[in-house]
């Protein structure tokens, strides 16, 4: 019997197949990640964004497939975390847009609205690059137009819709080199697959599971009872031992198991350590942790010995405090003409970009991408006519732009993408001049500064005719892979000694992450003024996770 129609609840149903789909798949997507640095996975991103925008079809009435897609596009929208998070909401904001007014979704109108979808996308992408989830969108909406001459069955077109995108997944290595080299397909494109493949599991009334995030739902109610527990009582910030509400969910790996095997009751002795009002929740898959700590990094790096973040975050609730504080004494404050919202991990940071001028430092970075909602939040608190948004990361910088968009006050991103950017961006920041003139200068400044990091591979891989081993350190310069090998001191001198240029440069700036040393430190400075006489050097502990140093150089 041909099926011909597609109703609200049976779209909704689709929707969330294709969110429960994204989840169950969001490891092996993180795993097709090109760069083997311990970064904001592509899976993670997607599988966040998604549920944001699942959690609002569930909320929505389902009298039609036009409220339905609103609801999860808006919900996209606002959850989107990364680079493939951010161009996952506009495409389903395009095919929103696509079906607006429709009660049914039929052949016709599914073409239309991944068309849509694809025209959204890529507008919103200022550089778009083939061989990624947008080429994949883009060559399946295509094809659909094809098999929507032939097809009047809706679930036939479903399957060949999938089968499109499938045939387009394995085009993507030959577009983009670095896919090839790596020998492996688009992580983005290939979350968009599964997607689509949830889609048709409920069009054919196929049981999609559920991840097993949604085993462990119930320590929410636990973590809000506990968390908002502090915003009753007038204690002064002060007295708050443990500032940062931290929160994570990790899903095991076999690999890392092999090396530090889970034990429950060992875990909470070692995260009691960091703090208090511990809570933990495990089964076979996954822990699901929160905790009040003074530093969330340490905590992380607890957690990520077992497998991979599902999701992360972290909220200062000294900040919280005195704004719920502020809000019962009824006092509201006038808007400020400026204000600047950064983003950076670690405490170090944190006062650093303070004391340089920034309103509001978000907690975020490699292993935790702010959502839209986040910056959006962020912006509010700045409390501000004119703000600005440093990013300090490519991978955060659309989510920036798309906050910007949302914004009732006036909002301008500078597109840094590192911590030295925004540093430098920071140098140069004027509360006295306008928005855009500060926009120009400030983004000029960001352009000027080199920056080295030092972090560890997470996996074995060859990449740009490096051979890169598991748990090796890499000197990463502007982005790119340098120099790899066991040792760290090593790998700092190559990087140094490549990215210093003894007659243009003037000054390094050395940040220090967590677990490092004064001698390390010491050695650092040594063999600088050794090798690069006219070099000054600076050093501050930033505290952030994942990068042992980074380096400014200007």
């Amino acid at each position: 019997m041909t099926q011909k129609n597609i109703g609200g609840a049976l779209f909704a149903n689709m929707v969330l197949a294709g969110a429960r789909s994204l989840a169950n798949n969001a490891e092996k997507i993180d795993a097709l990640n090109v760069f083997p640095v311990p970064d904001g996975d592509t899976g993670t991103n997607m599988n966040l964004s998604i549920t944001s925008g699942a959690s609002e079809v569930k909320k929505a009435n389902h009298e039609s497939v036009s409220v339905v897609a609103n609801a999860f596009a808006k919900g996209l929208l606002m959850g989107a975390r990364g680079n493939s998070g951010v161009i996952l909401s506009q495409l389903f904001r395009g095919f929103a847009k696509g079906l607006e007014g429709k009660t049914n979704l039929d052949i016709e109108s599914f073409v239309v609205a991944l068309d849509s979808g694809v025209n959204t996308a890529y507008k919103a992408v200022m550089k778009p690059v083939e061989g990624t989830i947008l080429t994949v969108a883009k060559d399946t909406a295509a094809e659909a137009k094809v098999i929507a001459e032939e097809e009047q069955d809706v679930i036939s077109f479903m399957e060949q819709v999938v089968q499109a995108a499938k045939q387009s997944l394995k085009r993507t290595p030959e577009l983009l080199p670095v896919l090839k080299e790596v020998g492996v397909v688009d992580s983005g494109g290939q979350g968009l697959v599964v997607i689509y493949e949830g889609f048709l599991a409920a069009l054919k009334g196929e049981e999609v599971p559920e991840s097993s995030q949604d085993d462990t739902m119930d320590l929410d109610d636990l973590v809000n009872a506990e968390h908002h527990k502090l915003a009753q009582d007038y204690m002064s910030t002060d007295e708050i031992e443990y500032g940062y509400c931290t929160e994570f969910m990790v899903r095991f790996e076999k690999d890392k198991l092999k090396d530090h095997p889970y034990d429950d009751a060992t875990f909470r002795e070692e995260l009691s350590e960091h703090g208090d009002s511990l809570l933990v929740v495990s089964d076979d898959e996954i822990v699901k942790v929160h905790i009040h700590a003074e530093y969330p990094g340490d905590v992380f790096n607890l957690g990520q010995r077992f497998g991979s973040f599902i999701n992360l975050k972290v909220e200062n609730m000294r900040e919280q405090h005195s704004n719920i504080v502020d809000q019962k004494e009824d006092k509201p404050k006038a808007k400020q003409p400026f204000g600047v919202v950064t983003v950076a991990m670690g405490d170090g940071l944190t006062q650093l970009f303070k004391s340089l001028g920034a309103t509001v430092v978000i907690q975020g970075g490699q292993t935790m991408n702010p959502s839209t909602q986040d910056l959006a939040n962020a912006v509010e608190e700045a409390n501000a006519e004119n703000v600005i948004i440093l990013p300090n990361n490519k991978n955060i910088v659309m989510a920036a732009e798309q906050a910007a968009e949302l914004a009732e006050v006036n909002v301008v991103v500078v597109p840094t993408k590192t911590i030295p950017q925004g540093m430098s961006a920071m140098l140069t920041y004027n509360p006295e001049v306008s928005l855009d003139d500060n926009k120009e200068t400030m983004t000029d400044a960001s352009q000027e500064v080199k920056t080295g990091q030092v972090t560890y591979a997470v996996r074995d891989t060859q990449i740009e005719g490096m051979t890169i081993e598991n748990g090796h350190y890499m000197g990463l310069a502007d982005g790119k892979i340098k120099v790899t090998n066991a040792d760290q001191m090593t790998v700092i001198k190559e990087l140094l000694t490549e990215m210093i240029d003894a007659d243009e440069d003037e000054i390094v700036t050395v940040i220090r992450g967590e677990e490092t040393f004064d001698q390390e430190e010491s050695e650092i400075i040594a063999f600088i003024e050794d090798n690069f006489e006219d070099i000054e050097v600076e050093v501050h502990r930033g505290n952030q996770p994942i990068y042992s140093y980074i380096f400014s150089i200007e």
